[in-house]
């Protein structure tokens, strides 16, 4: 299963010249990644709060195929590639209608207060199991 969440794109979002800004694909993938958190009823503020637990990422690749422009509305799909015991792969990809523009492999590592990486939460773990798509 994929969570999938749009977003338009805004002045703020483009260069002079209306194109958007390759930081700005990224920062739709991090909303993507926020919005799918939501749809599993928890936020990143709650499980930092309620059980001392922070995301945070340590890697990504990042395929830039085609631009957007000032006022697409872009569609953000993402799924969890890996769940390891500490972290996961989540692959996230954007598109305008249907058409790809950009995807991207992150790796999320859970880490507590002191910065040490933590074993996944198992409510976090069975609401990911859905959304689990290993390819490649």
């Amino acid at each position: 299963m994929k969570h999938s969440c749009e977003f338009r794109v805004y002045y703020e979002d483009t260069d002079a010249g209306g194109i958007m800004y390759h930081a700005s694909f990224i920062r739709f993938c991090e909303r993507g990644r926020t919005e799918f958190m939501r749809t599993l009823g928890m936020s990143c503020s709650e499980l930092d709060e309620v059980d001392g637990l922070i995301f945070v990422i340590r890697h990504l690749e990042a395929d830039y195929l085609k631009s957007a422009r000032l006022d697409d509305l872009l569609r953000v799909e993402s799924h969890i590639h890996t769940l390891k015991n500490t972290s996961f792969v989540m692959k996230q990809s954007i598109f305008c209608q249907n058409s790809v523009l950009f995807s991207m492999k992150v790796t999320v590592v859970c880490i507590d207060k002191s910065g040490k990486p933590v074993r996944l939460p198992e409510k976090l773990r069975t609401q990911f199991k859905p959304y689990v798509k290993e390819e490649e």
